[in-house]
């Protein structure tokens, strides 16, 4: 990506030389607190759609906004300097499962208006909150065959992909995102659709917006499902000169410690950012997930005790209640440097 001066977030490299910058939780395990049903999703406006739309909560922000602002005031109100855009699914890609292809750029457009009405609402001098504009993997993989008896099919194309990157951080950018946060990649190709469609964008806006790019690691391999090790994970990315790299979902930060330390040891030129599920699933439990905030929390701050941290949040099982504990823990410590000290000014300072 070019470097262009950053805008909108401009503050936000500053802030995260300072201290650990904490982001927001999950956003499906609050949704599910609500208990909505079928008509809540449908609103007046799909109410005769032909597709059951239930557990689709990207329309969430066309059929009931107020319960997305308020997880998003939830999560502000417990510290969070970034929360994320309602947008995982908000691509035509993974909107064609309900048919609901056509909407999506206006699904991106109003995540990202409800976020930053949100935030300002918590915006201080001394405490600016950022939105993330969240572009999730889709259902679709561009490197992984869904057939088992034809390894070379494949269900989407990389032009595909770009296209419905590129419509979505359109919306996102029109809503009023700060920076795009391209997470949980299980597909680095994927990945790639979606950081050429942000270099698209921005080249052609002449604005410059801050990357976050956080991959999966599904299992104990220590890969992402697309076989790659975090290591080559980061080196196929690098070019996109992100803000910061991470990892998150998937596995719990107990299970995830090993791959945090290793992008802490190898991304010498830009931030980490981690946010872990709350453990493992576990059905009984009232968030679906193992880990309480304090085990959740403890966890964290032993990574940001040992300098691996720059971001620290949560995903799927967090709560506000972790997100709480997670600020005031690593809040205690100072943020990652580079190998010597520096503040990586080789890349995610760079445009600053």
């Amino acid at each position: 990506m070019k470097s262009l001066p950053y805008t909108r977030a401009a503050a936000l490299p500053q802030l995260l030389k300072e201290r650990i910058v904490i982001l927001d939780g999950a956003m499906g395990t609050m949704i599910q607190r609500h208990k909505l049903g079928e008509a809540d999703y449908r609103g007046e406006r799909f109410k005769d759609h032909p597709k059951s739309l239930k557990g689709n909560g990207d329309l969430l922000q066309l059929t009931r906004p107020e319960v997305i602002e308020s997880i998003h005031e939830a999560y502000l109100r417990a510290g969070a300097d970034i929360v994320e855009t309602n947008t995982f699914g908000a691509t035509s890609v993974a909107q064609a499962d309900y048919d609901l292809g056509p909407y999506a750029r206006e699904m991106n457009v109003a995540g990202a208006r409800l976020a930053k009405e949100a935030c300002a609402k918590f915006t201080s001098a001394d405490k600016p909150r950022f939105v993330a504009g969240a572009l999730g993997p889709t259902p679709k993989t561009a490197s992984i065959s869904p057939d088992v008896n034809d390894p070379a099919a494949r269900n989407v194309t990389f032009a595909e992909l770009r296209d419905a990157y590129r419509e979505q951080a359109e919306g996102l950018l029109e809503g009023g995102c700060d920076l795009f946060l391209v997470e949980t990649i299980f597909d680095t190709l994927n990945a790639k659709a979606a950081i050429f469609a942000l270099d698209e964008l921005m080249e052609a806006s002449g604005e410059r917006l801050p990357v976050i790019v956080s991959g999966t690691v599904t299992d104990a391999s220590g890969r992402i499902l697309s076989g790659q090790t975090v290591g080559a994970f980061w080196h196929s990315v690098r070019h996109a000169r992100p803000l910061a790299i991470g990892l998150n979902c998937a596995l719990g930060a107990a299970l995830m410690r090993p791959y945090v330390e290793e992008l802490a040891r190898i991304a010498g030129d830009t931030f980490v950012s981690c946010y872990p599920n709350a453990g493992l699933p576990n059905p009984m439990s009232e968030t679906g997930f193992d880990e309480t905030p304090e085990i959740t929390s403890g966890l964290l701050e032993e990574f940001a005790k040992s300098g691996f941290l720059n971001i620290a949040g949560g995903c799927c099982g967090t709560t506000p209640e972790h997100i709480a504990m997670i600020a005031e823990r690593v809040g205690r410590y100072s943020p990652r440097r580079g190998h010597k000290g520096e503040l990586f000014g080789n890349l995610a300072l760079e445009a600053a």
